[in-house]
């Protein structure tokens, strides 16, 4: 279990104040001037010994991601972009840094701003956020006025400033290229890349786009040092701390910071009090949040919570949003509804993606019933690959993957599901 003084977010359960005295008090803007001083490269180079690797999903490289950006600042400004669009089904990690710890995201954006040679970061943050917004904005204030942003931030000599942007609730917007689409006032649709955003994204200027959570927990890299976090987690490749949430059916859900490579059966048991009636009653869980491949019961006692162990299960960490189902779950009906999320919030740009989301869709509602024959499965799971890596974001993926990991996993329930419909109405079924 992760000790005490290892935590990043002091404060993920809004216990203390999440104004700028009491987030001075848990370590914020400390001197954050001296940190500035280490550099550009410096401060590159500590986030990229420290193997933190972007806490949105795809688990790339924080550090690598940052060396992206152009050197050098020419005629067109550099921008940070902090992906606060937290729409993922069963994740709500960003949330709780919004409105409890939004501080600790201010130090950070300046730190990593700063890093990229840019004075300017913008948050986009989901819509329905109303109260997290207002947080994030009060904060904004706080800061400004003590001089930790604004002209001259923290003393540095560096100008800085950030603005907290709405979105209208499209889930799509969390792709970071359709984000970038939203922030200059178009329709949300992902853009082909390349050009990758660090070389032509907002306003077709250098940005980077970076999730909450990456950028919170820059600070405490940068104050504790890249080897301190680098030697938590479970290997070179998984390091640091991470911010799970647990839901679905478990005694006390709740959101918890632990350590990388923790084992998934620990992690219930021990923070969410474990399974609703027990181990033995469990069926599957979704390890990432809604996109990733649900797993069984006999991979869950044994799977540890980190990026490439999941993979390795044919499953994967995404945004570590846990969602836990017992014996009680129709879990063709549960895959069922998740494919319609993912036909709803289609941006409808990719043929795969947004007429294979509705086929998946479709056919998943006979399969619930069992209205379907069992060359259908075979055929629904063709229509995934036909979807998954044709699109031009990850959309298609995500509506693909939690269909294969049904089949792959519960494909004799779905038989024997149609099986006795085909008994209880021949006729239909025929």
């Amino acid at each position: 279990m992760l000790k005490k003084e290892d935590r990043m977010f002091p404060n993920l359960y809004g216990t203390e104040s999440p104004g700028l005295a009491a987030a001075k008090a848990r370590g914020s803007w400390v001197d954050t001037k001296t940190l500035l001083e280490k550099g550009r490269d410096g401060i590159i180079a500590e986030m990229k010994a420290s193997g933190l690797r972007g806490r949105g999903g795809a688990g790339f490289p924080t550090g690598m991601k940052w060396s992206f950006m152009p050197k050098e600042i020419g005629d067109k400004p550099h921008f940070l972009v902090i992906n606060a669009d937290e729409s993922e089904p069963g994740t709500c990690k960003d949330r709780d840094i919004l409105r409890h710890e939004p501080h600790k995201l201010l130090e950070g954006a300046l730190l990593a701003a700063f890093a990229m040679g840019a004075h300017t970061a913008y948050i986009y943050i989901r819509g329905e956020f109303y109260h997290e917004a207002q947080a994030v904005n009060k904060a904004i204030d706080e800061a400004r006025d003590a001089g930790l942003i604004g002209k001259n931030a923290c003393g540095s000599g560096w100008d800085f400033d950030i603005y907290v942007h709405r979105g209208a609730g499209a889930y799509i917007c969390g792709e970071e290229t359709a984000l970038l689409n939203s922030l200059e006032g178009k329709k949300g649709q992902p853009r082909n890349k390349p050009p990758f955003p660090a070389m032509a994204g907002l306003y077709a200027c250098p940005t980077t786009v970076n999730n909450v959570e990456t950028i919170a927990s820059a600070p405490d890299i940068l104050r504790r040092g890249g080897a301190w976090f680098a030697g938590l987690g479970r290997d070179e490749k998984n390091t640091g701390t991470k911010l799970f949430c647990l839901s679905g059916h478990v005694n006390t859900p709740c959101n918890v910071e632990e350590e990388m490579g923790i084992p998934l059966k620990e992690l219930i048991e021990k923070h969410a009090g474990g399974v609703r009636g027990g181990w033995d009653n469990l069926k599957a869980i979704i390890p990432g949040g809604s996109s990733t491949p649900l797993l069984p019961k006999d991979i869950c006692g044994a799977v540890r919570m980190d990026y490439d162990s999941l993979r390795e299960v044919q499953s994967g960490l995404g945004t570590a949003a846990v969602i836990v189902m017992d014996q009680s779950t129709d879990i063709i009906y549960a895959i069922a509804r998740l494919s319609y999320f993912y036909m709803h919030e289609s941006c409808g740009q990719c043929t795969p993606c947004r007429e294979g989301t509705g086929w998946i869709w479709r056919i998943m509602q006979r399969m619930v019933k069992g209205n379907a024959t069992v060359s259908e499965i075979d055929m629904l799971l063709d229509v995934t690959k036909q979807i998954e890596g044709h699109t031009i974001c990850a959309h298609g993926d995500a509506s693909a993957w939690p269909i294969q990991g049904l089949i792959r996993h519960f494909r004799d329930e779905m038989e024997d599901r149609i099986r006795t419909y085909r008994k209880t109405a021949p006729r239909i079924a025929a």
